[in-house]
C-alpha cells in the first residue's frame, strides 16, 4: 500500500500496489503493521457498507465525538464517489478546511479519516457501494454531524445534491456548533 498524505495532516489517501499476473491481481487493503508505521490507528472495530441507488446521493457530514471518536478507512467497491473530509479539530492549522477525492471501483483507492474529521460523500454513479472500515464502535450518544452545504466550508460538490436524508439536512452549521454545544467539536 502507498500512503499519500492529504493537505489535512493525519488524513491519507491509500493507493493499492497490486501484484498482477494473467489471472488479474492481488493487493493488500489493510495491514496493521503498515498502519502503525504511519502512526495510524490499527485497531479495526467494525465494517459497514452503504448502497446508493442514485447518482448525486449525498451522505454526511458525520463524525463521533470523544470518548468515542472514530477513525475510518473508506473505499468505493462499486461505481464511484466523491469523498470529502472536514477538519473539526479546534486549534488545528487546517480547522474548517476540507479535502475531497474521487474513490471508485476502478481506481481502488481508499481514504483514511482521522479522529476529529467529519466525513461525507456524494455518489458519481448509480448503484454505488461504499465499504467503511471503522476503528471505533458506533455510539449513538457520540454521533454528530455538520451541514454538507455549510458556507463556512464551501465544499464544492461535483453534482447537485439529488438525495439527502432529513437527518443530514438538519445538522447544524459550524457557527452554531462553535457558539453553542462545545462538546460537538474536538479540542478547546
Amino acid at each position: 500500500m502507498k500512503f499519500v498524505e492529504t493537505p489535512l495532516k493525519g488524513a491519507f489517501v491509500i493507493e493499492l500496489e497490486p501484484i498482477e499476473d494473467e489471472r488479474g491481481f492481488f493487493a493488500r487493503t489493510f495491514c496493521r503493521r503498515e498502519f502503525e508505521e504511519h502512526g495510524l490507528n490499527p485497531n479495526l472495530a467494525q465494517c459497514s457498507i452503504s448502497f446508493n441507488r442514485k447518482r448525486g446521493t449525498l451522505r454526511g457530514m458525520h463524525y463521533q465525538v470523544p470518548p468515542h471518536a472514530e477513525c475510518k478507512l473508506v473505499r468505493c467497491t462499486r461505481g464511484a464517489i466523491y469523498d470529502v473530509i472536514v477538519d473539526l479539530r479546534r486549534g488545528s492549522p487546517t480547522f474548517a478546511r476540507w479535502f475531497g477525492v474521487e474513490l471508485s471501483a476502478e481506481n481502488r483507492c481508499a481514504i483514511y479519516i482521522l479522529e476529529g474529521f467529519a466525513h461525507g460523500l456524494q455518489t458519481l454513479a448509480d448503484d454505488s457501494k461504499v465499504l467503511y472500515e471503522i476503528f471505533e464502535f458506533y455510539h449513538a450518544e457520540s454521533a454528530r454531524g455538520v451541514r454538507f452545504d455549510d458556507p463556512a466550508f464551501a465544499i464544492r460538490w461535483p453534482l447537485p445534491a439529488a438525495m439527502v436524508s432529513p437527518r443530514d439536512r438538519g445538522f447544524a452549521l459550524l457557527g452554531e456548533i462553535v457558539s453553542g454545544d462545545t462538546a460537538s467539536l474536538y479540542g478547546r
